[in-house]
């Protein structure tokens, strides 16, 4: 049997997303098969259809990270799922066995598979995965809600808890808001009632996130990032910088910081080979984290802290499935505040 799905047939624009009919996954032992009801977009849906360079896939491949839905088939005697169950999907799948997974840091596994990156995605009616990648969808939450915790607020979790060690008498300047890493980002540290810098070059985006609760905004397109946080923390510095800009930031970034402070990056969009100005570093004992995606562990953690009320994502918008083309210009041209969420149940 057939399924609707957006796979990629080649790499170069939308010419190669096409928007069809592809084999109904077959599940095995041990895995879930789960009818997707909803998905979301995010920046590796347009690397992979660009050039997916680096990583492991085979064409044509179906694209997406993000997704909820229902289950429908899974073992007789799997304790912790039953068909009907509505679920969120964590899209990391290691392979259980190296020490990274056998010491709950799964993300680190020496042979991670993504969903949409090195195997079949969201972007589909079906999807199959690991009994351990399905987890119960927060109750009140609709599937596009829930499909978009699973990448962006999931990474943001770990950058902030789990790297940065964010407390809640701390400040944080979070670059790039309006991206859905950066928002969640800023929605979880007011949550936790830490202060929040944010920057954007576009006022728009600024007013919104000032609505969310952002304590300052920074039009990086017209002043000096850092001279402003200096103005705003007086002359001291933020404690945690959260950004995935690379380059371009980097400096204003450092220069940002107070003595002790720790700069968390996921991303390096504007290039990966800034001056690592190592005389700050030491001299002011600032760390450096890399941080992507996030444990299972982690997962469990932010889905409870959803289900007590405490996140509940921004949507920039909703496009059926057979609308990827516009969903994707959107993404690209950087116009979305919040998750761009596809619904699969819509024909």
């Amino acid at each position: 049997m057939n399924m609707r799905a957006v796979a990629i047939v080649g790499h170069g624009g939308n010419e190669v997303v096409d928007v069809g009919r592809r084999p109904i996954p077959v599940r095995g032992r041990g895995e879930a098969l789960v009818r997707l009801a909803a998905a979301g977009l995010n920046r590796v849906d347009l690397y992979m259809r660009d050039s997916g360079a680096g990583i492991t896939h085979r064409l044509p491949q179906i694209m997406g990270l993000d997704g909820a839905g229902e289950v429908v088939e899974v073992d007789a005697d799997e304790p912790r799922l039953k068909t009907g169950d509505r679920v969120v999907l964590h899209p990391g799948i290691g392979c259980g066995r190296c020490e990274y997974c056998l010491a709950g840091e799964h993300v680190l596994c020496t042979s991670m598979r993504y969903l949409g990156e090195h195997r079949d995605g969201t972007l589909a009616e079906f999807v199959c995965l690991p009994v351990e990648n399905v987890f119960p969808a927060p109750a009140g939450f609709d599937f596009a809600e829930a499909a978009a915790l699973a990448t962006a607020p999931l990474t943001a979790w770990r950058m902030l808890f789990g790297k940065a060690r964010l407390a809640p008498h701390e400040t944080v300047l979070i670059f790039g808001i309006g991206g859905a890493v950066s928002l969640s980002a800023l929605q979880l540290a007011k949550a936790i009632g830490a202060r929040a810098i944010v920057t954007s070059r576009d006022p728009d985006k600024l007013a919104r996130a000032a609505a969310l609760g952002a304590d300052v905004g920074i039009d990086g397109s017209r002043e000096a990032i850092a001279r402003r946080v200096l103005a705003e923390t007086g002359g001291r510095g933020v404690d945690v910088v959260i950004e995935n800009v690379g380059e371009a930031v980097w400096s204003e970034a450092l220069k940002s910081l107070a003595r002790g402070g720790r700069l968390v990056t996921c991303g390096a969009t504007s290039g990966d080979a800034p001056s690592a100005d190592l005389r700050r570093l030491f001299i002011r004992q600032i760390s450096v984290h890399g941080s992507t995606h996030g444990t299972f562990a982690e997962f469990r953690a932010l889905l409870a802290f959803c289900a007590r009320g405490g996140f509940r994502p921004v949507l920039d918008g909703r496009f059926p499935l057979a609308e990827i083309h516009a969903a994707l210009d959107r993404l690209e041209a950087g116009r979305q505040f919040g998750k761009i969420a596809i619904d699969i149940d819509t024909p």
